[in-house]
């Protein structure tokens, strides 16, 4: 009796565990179906330990699909043993191997990983792939060995004990740090079946007055949700943000899709999805945008591709998208390419586990060569590991910033933010566009030629202000337009440094719907002569209506209260024509200007930006007589000061622009316009 309990509860133990077995297995099938790799792996992992070693066929296929599940989530480390499994028990097929050896390569086994890509090349003697992690394994161990002039650093204050990933500068000034996290203070409960941690919600850290960051918080509104979101990029004028979805749902595969969020003041909003391509069983995924702000870079494995995941684009037009367009195979490899980024100058970079690299994914650019021809950089290491190494953003045309590394945890694959610095000799130009007496204008545009070929049409950002690298040697003009305000042209000629350095200029934009304020005219008491110190302002005034030849203005001068009003009618309109002859001496057509004197009948309006220098006026003020006199004596003054002032104002917009019977002359339209093909119509130039 006590033999056959025995044998029973064996048998009984065998079933148990069996059935064990088939539940974890049947787990695992349903998690992999729904893309739920880390939740598939483990069922897999569970079901591998109970099988028992004799069942070698069965055991080796839990192994194989151990290792697919791990691998797919860049838990490097643990798809590797799981894979050695498999091959041990015989149950890989050689295309088995070839993912092996490029998790190898991803933990930095090149010795391993070299034998590994020769055995399959011998059998699969044209892969490409299999040809470049050959050249990875072999290359790699000396491009560690050489480095680079790259710095790189772990930023612990941005990192969390989960992943952090995809860092993004944003803001006029940078000053604005988005990034990836499943932290703990991700939004939602339940934990990802993908990757065993919370879904990824969208971090961000601003500098501070005196330039530190701040503690990362997560991004209020609606556009983070119980499920993935990431990987956010933005349009250039910083209102529109695009991201990662993945949304759960419990009976079909998961499939990223692209979304946009809009800002509104100091939120954002919900996250509505795109709808890039009819196809609904492709994922799309790391949204970038270029710099002009016309094309969406983003990743898919939509059929058309080289294989894997190929970087795509599709042109932004004011009524949603244009035709998508693949990078080809330039760019695109049978592997991986993914997290498109732009540097500010119009290098592209991405990440690549299809390109000869050192490991994961590694960090690539694509320029133009001296010849113009597209060529593909590795940077090499540092700012390259035998992990993945992705999403890198920078701090304006400077070659540092931020990237993302798992190079410290290839085994669980948790992704760390990293710094960078790249020295280089940097020579840029900085300008703000703004209106005279005014704030930005961020609807400006500013065109910049060159004599050395160079012939761009700048974005200003929301604060007016535009960034550009230089060249030495070079004489540049730049033209800055907004419609409804007149040009300004600046000129500058680069000199070779040995030191970056930055110019800076300003573009003062006069409005033509209202009087703008020529400053520092000052006149000698009680007569019309202008003084030395006007010329100044009045060279400026002469600048301004060269470049704007189609112009006519009404020259005006107004006096304070005090004294009679036939004085100050008859002094105010002798120091209008002052004016106007100096403009005409300096080679401006008399039937261009006019010149008025309205004495005290016509007292300043205060506008906003004089409102905030005087905290006792306010905006739309009109600086009377009797508001002035219920003002105490130093104030009073003030006032007086801001009544006497000399002002233009546009009249004709049209001057010259016709011929005698009324039809359009044919005026020769500025070189930067003929270039682009595009523009503002009012733009012309003798």
């Amino acid at each position: 009796m006590n033999r056959k309990n025995t044998y029973a509860i064996i048998l009984l133990t065998l079933l148990a565990v069996s059935c064990g077995v088939e539940n974890n297995i049947k787990k695992g099938e349903k998690f992999l179906a729904l893309g739920e790799y880390y939740d598939a792996g483990m069922q897999f992992k569970t079901a591998y330990s109970k099988t028992p070693a004799k069942e070698r066929n069965k055991r080796g296929d839990l192994a194989l699909k151990t290792a697919n599940c791990f691998q797919r989530i860049n838990s490097s480390q643990r798809a590797v043993a799981a894979y050695q499994n498999a091959i041990r028990y015989k149950r890989a097929n050689i295309e088995d191997r070839l993912t092996y050896a490029r998790q190898l390569l991803r933990i930095g086994n090149y010795r391993s990983a070299q034998k590994e890509f020769e055995l399959i090349l011998d059998s699969m003697p044209e892969n490409i792939l299999a040809k470049n992690g050959l050249l990875s394994a072999k290359n790699a161990p000396q491009w560690k060995k050489e480095g680079s002039k790259y710095t790189v650093k772990k930023q612990d204050f941005f990192n969390s004990h989960r992943a952090d990933y995809s860092p993004m500068l944003s803001g006029d000034q940078y000053s604005t740090l988005y990034f990836t996290s499943t932290r703990n203070d991700a939004t939602g409960d339940e934990l990802s079946g993908i990757t065993g941690t919370k879904p990824g919600d969208i971090f961000f850290s601003e500098k501070d007055e005196k330039g530190k960051w701040k503690k990362p918080e997560v991004v209020n509104g609606g556009v983070n949700t119980a499920n993935d979101e990431g990987t956010p990029a933005f349009s250039p004028d910083g209102q529109t943000m695009y991201l990662t979805q993945c949304l759960a749902d419990g009976d079909y595969p998961r499939y990223a899709t692209i979304a946009k969020s809009k800002r509104a003041d100091a939120a954002w909003g919900k996250a509505e999805a795109l709808a890039i391509s009819k196809d609904t069983l492709s994922s799309f995924a790391h949204p970038t945008v270029s710099p002009d702000g016309h094309w969406m870079y983003f990743v898919s494995d939509m059929p058309g591709g080289q294989g894997g995941m190929d970087i795509w684009r599709v042109r932004i037009t004011e009524t949603g998208f244009g035709g998508v367009e693949n990078l080809g195979p330039k760019i695109n490899t049978p592997g991986n390419e993914m997290f498109p980024s732009f540097r500010p100058n119009g290098d592209l970079y991405f990440s690549s586990d299809g390109h000869p690299g050192m490991g994961g994914l590694d960090i690539f650019y694509a320029t133009a060569n001296s010849r113009g021809e597209l060529e593909i950089v590795h940077p090499g290491y540092p700012l390259n590991s035998h992990g993945d190494d992705f999403g890198i953003t920078f701090n304006g045309l400077k070659n540092e910033g931020f990237f993302s590394s798992n190079r410290s945890d290839t085994g669980r694959g948790w992704d760390k933010i990293y710094s960078f610095v790249y020295p280089e000799i940097l020579q840029t130009v900085k300008g703000w566009v703004y209106e005279i007496d005014g704030y930005e204008l961020p609807a400006a545009l500013v065109y910049m030629v060159g004599d050395d070929g160079t012939n761009l049409k700048l974005n200003v950002k929301g604060d007016g202000s535009f960034e550009q690298k230089i060249n030495p040697d070079v004489n540049y003009i730049f033209l800055a337009t907004c419609k409804g305000y007149l040009n300004h042209k600046e000129e500058l000629t680069v000199k070779p440094a040995e030191d970056s350095e930055e110019y800076t200029l300003q573009f003062p934009l006069a409005n033509i719907s209202i009087p703008t304020l020529i400053e520092n005219i000052h006149f000698d008491f009680d007569r019309a002569t202008l003084k030395p110190e006007s010329t100044t302002s009045l060279d400026k005034l002469v600048e301004l209506l060269k470049e704007n030849p189609n112009i006519t203005i009404e020259l005006s001068s107004h006096c304070d209260y005090r004294g009679s009003e036939n004085y100050n009618l008859r002094l105010s309109q002798k120091r209008a024509e002052s004016v106007c002859n100096y403009l005409t001496d300096h080679n401006i057509s008399p039937d261009r200007l006019t010149p008025v004197g309205y004495g005290k009948n016509r007292p300043k309006v205060v506008r906003r930006k004089l409102a905030e220098k005087y905290s006792w006026l306010k905006e739309n003020d009109t600086l009377t007589q009797a508001f002035i006199e219920r003002l105490p004596a130093d104030q009073q003054e003030i006032c007086n000061q801001l009544n006497r002032r000399t002002e233009f104002l546009v009249l004709r917009t049209t001057y010259g622009l016709f011929d005698k019977d009324g039809k359009l002359k044919n005026i020769k339209k500025n070189a930067e316009k003929e270039a682009t093909k595009e523009g503002d119509d009012e733009l012309f130039f003798e």
